[in-house]
């Protein structure tokens, strides 16, 4: 029996090696029945054809339950964008366990085919594109900006995916590029991975906030707790407690008057008589705060 035939997978693709084909792919192919890009690729497959994607962005697959009915009840709207194994493993000959006797990975889609593979799917529509897996880089820069805009990646999970992209590339300023981003984009999201460990599971439990986790973020780890109550306590102030009204013989007594709400000083107002860059910086250095100062660079870098 031969080895394409002891993975279950037609040997047929073995066979059909088109010319051109490197010696390494070849062997791969016969040692996998992955088929090779000189065959045409299927657009519909078993879904045990499939296997996850092990360089996936998302650590866990989470509120798989809603979009498995959505498979039942509407069916697959959209392809899984995957590469076929062999490509995969020519690109990354040591990221192969977890892959079992599958010729596909999913590159893009690997929450639906685990809410496929709950709902109980039987074949799932793909795209095949090879070029998904030319490299550790290009695998991960398709899963991230695939998912980038996506309100269901939790934002821990976009920084370490943006963390790994910047160990490939070398700097934040090469991942912003190839990202089509600003770099000060790139460094608010991973300020997050700067969080203390506690900082980073109350960030993944929403009880503190994106944004100003960011901004944390930036602090050394030992001012971050007090800047983080701060911030959480700023969005959840405590509850006032309501003092039952007075009463006389059982009856309710006259409600005492109001005490006098004292009016809020004015907020202050910088004012800059000309519009030259070099005056409106001293105008804001004189009157900001260090902190404020950065904070006010980062959101004019943003909006550049």
């Amino acid at each position: 029996m031969s080895k394409a035939d002891k993975l279950g997978v037609s040997a047929s693709f073995a066979r059909a090696q088109p010319v051109g084909v490197s010696s390494r792919r070849a062997a791969i192919a016969e040692a996998t029945g992955a088929p090779t890009s000189g065959v045409l690729p299927p657009s519909e497959v078993p879904i045990e054809a499939l296997a996850h994607n092990p360089l996936n962005l998302r650590e866990d697959l989470t509120d798989l339950d809603e979009l498995a009915q959505s498979l039942i009840v509407r069916g697959q709207l959209q392809p899984l964008a995957v590469a076929t194994r062999m490509a995969f493993m020519e690109a990354h000959p040591g990221q192969t366990d977890g892959l079992g006797r599958a010729p596909y990975v999913v590159i893009d889609g690997n929450r639906r085919l685990a809410a496929a593979q709950l709902a109980g799917l039987k074949t799932m529509h793909i795209h095949v594109n090879d070029a998904l897996a030319a490299s550790a880089a290009d695998i991960l820069e398709s899963a991230l900006i695939a998912n980038v805009h996506r309100v269901d990646v939790a934002p821990l999970d976009q920084a370490r995916a943006i963390q790994e992209l910047v160990d490939v590339h070398g700097s934040q300023a090469q991942v912003a590029k190839r990202l089509g981003k600003t770099p000060a984009w790139v460094s608010q999201r991973l300020a997050l991975l700067n969080l203390t460990p506690t900082l980073q599971e109350k960030v993944e439990t929403g009880e503190l906030k994106v944004e100003p986790a960011r901004r944390i973020g930036r602090l050394p780890q030992e001012e971050q707790e007090s800047a983080a109550s701060e911030s959480i306590n700023a969005v959840n102030p405590p509850r006032q407690r309501t003092r039952p009204a007075p009463t006389v013989n059982g009856v309710n007594a006259a409600p005492p008057a109001p005490t006098p709400v004292p009016t809020p000083a004015p907020t202050p107002r910088i004012t800059i008589a000309t519009d030259s860059p070099e005056t409106i910086a001293d105008a804001l250095t004189a009157h900001l705060t260090p902190d404020d100062l950065k904070a006010v660079t980062e959101l004019l870098v943003t909006r550049i």
